[in-house]
């Protein structure tokens, strides 16, 4: 009996090869071109989860996990062929412990319909990336996104993991406790691993309370180092934000023109504070002392839950508003991030942008400045080898550069496919441990073979 055969036994409709549920999940929201599995799995729990699993190692049939699709780096992507492990149907909400601040899900759980769940708790999920994702993708690429400054990433926020390894054995991982000292810490091993050591089934996360008091408000600068210098001493001086966002002047016009909006084309922060109404108030007013003395200007409050929620939804609308600022049919948007500590963020910035003009490129910073972290979004011609090199060769030079300063050549999209040349420069050594670390996880290497790990020479 075959893989497939074996599969489709156990899974029944559940199991398919046809092309429309291949192509499903050969696409992504990046750079990359569609890849078809050879067929796609629904499991619906992790009995199945550890069966397939099973079936596949023992016909040496690679797995990859798909979520909602939404990496930016291809980590989804079935380059080696095999079975798209889709966990859509694993999408229940099993326990909410409201006592200890703490949720039970399985992995094809988004974001969204956690929040919409805990809403009557007073209790929620902080960690945004901008996309609705699954939280399994969300802890398989240790994702982080806007409110990260406040209430840290996917690797802050995980308590314990349930798993199973390229064997087809069950693992739990970590304990509803908030902290621990017993033994290695397999949870954080995996979380980040873009499922290559294990396939999450099973997350425990932190939960925070709703916050009494929000507001949220945006203002602009003249130029980007003032407005970089304004975000290093807000963060020096200890004001708890709870999100600090940089759009330059070219994300402004990407804004207007795909969104209608009319916000003059110079750099902005999207601001967002948290906490008892009298904290929020202080925060506010310490905060405008220190941007005005910086330079900010046109400060505008979004004084409604919905102004909120339309800043911040055109704030997460960079992708598409970066398509705006070149429509030519058949372009793409290379989208790449950096972080860096802090105090060198205005030179990592600077040294981006002069970076884009000297290839003539279109370039928009974006960035989650409050911890060091900032994208750049780059329009180009998959069709065109010669734009081809010239984004390559400014995301290379970027990460040079976050190297350089100290920092890491990504802050959350993760390695995916397309920063594995970057890992020795960032590791040396340390790249031969994370290779025996995946053999004694994955031996067979049929847990999304091709990702992360650069390839052997």
């Amino acid at each position: 009996m075959t893989a497939f055969d074996a599969l489709g036994h156990l899974l029944g409709p559940r199991f398919s090869t046809t092309l429309a549920a291949r192509k499903q999940n050969a696409g992504n929201e990046a750079h990359y071109d569609e890849v078809l599995p050879d067929a796609v799995a629904f499991p619906e729990s992790t009995e199945e989860v550890a069966e397939i699993v099973r079936i596949c190692a023992a016909h040496g049939v690679p797995i990859v996990a798909f979520g909602t699709g939404t990496s930016l780096e291809g980590q989804h992507l079935a380059v080696n062929g095999g079975i798209s492990l889709d966990f859509s149907r694993m999408d229940k909400v099993l326990e909410v412990h409201a006592e200890d601040m703490n949720v039970v899900v399985q992995p094809g759980v988004t974001r969204k319909q956690l929040n919409e769940e805990l809403r009557a708790t007073g209790l929620f999920f902080p960690v945004d990336p901008g996309a609705d994702a699954s939280l399994g993708g969300m802890a398989a690429t240790r994702a982080s996104g806007t409110t990260a400054v406040r209430y840290g990433t996917m690797r802050e926020n995980v308590l314990a993991l349930e798993a199973v390894m390229a064997d087809g054995s069950v693992i739990r991982t970590g304990s509803e406790a908030r902290k621990s000292s017993a033994g290695y810490d397999l949870t954080h091993l995996l979380v980040g691993s873009e499922g290559t050591l294990g396939l999450i089934t099973e997350l425990t996360l932190k939960l925070h309370g709703q916050p009494e008091a929000v507001a949220a408000a945006t203002c602009r600068f003249d130029d980007v180092a003032a407005a970089v210098d304004c975000v290093i001493l807000t963060i020096q001086s200890g004001i708890p934000m709870a999100r600090i966002e940089l759009v330059d002047e070219m994300m402004v016009r990407g804004f207007n023109l795909h969104s209608g909006t009319t916000m003059p084309e110079k750099p902005h922060l999207f601001l967002e504070f948290h906490g008892a109404p009298d904290a929020v108030r202080e925060q506010v007013s310490s905060f405008r002392e220190i941007a005005s003395d910086a330079g900010a200007q046109g400060w505008q409050e979004a004084e409604t839950t919905e102004a909120r929620t339309a800043l911040w939804s055109l704030r997460h609308g960079a992708l598409p508003a970066i398509g705006a600022l070149d429509p030519r049919p058949g372009k793409r948007t290379y989208s790449t991030d950096v972080c860096v500590p802090i105090s060198q963020l205005a030179e990592a910035i600077a040294a981006a942008r002069a970076e884009a003009e000297t290839r003539a490129l279109t370039c928009t910073i974006v960035g989650h400045v409050g911890d060091g972290n900032f994208h750049c979004g780059l329009r180009f011609d998959p069709a065109d080898p010669a734009e081809i090199a010239e984004v390559l060769a400014f995301s290379g030079a970027l990460a040079k550069v976050a190297l350089r300063l100290g920092g890491t050549v990504t802050g959350e999209h993760g390695i995916g496919l397309g920063k594995q040349g970057y890992m020795d420069a960032e590791h040396g050594a340390a790249v031969a441990i994370m290779r025996r670390v995946k053999t004694a996880f994955d031996p067979q290497a049929i847990l999304n073979p091709g990702k992360l790990l650069p390839p052997e020479s």
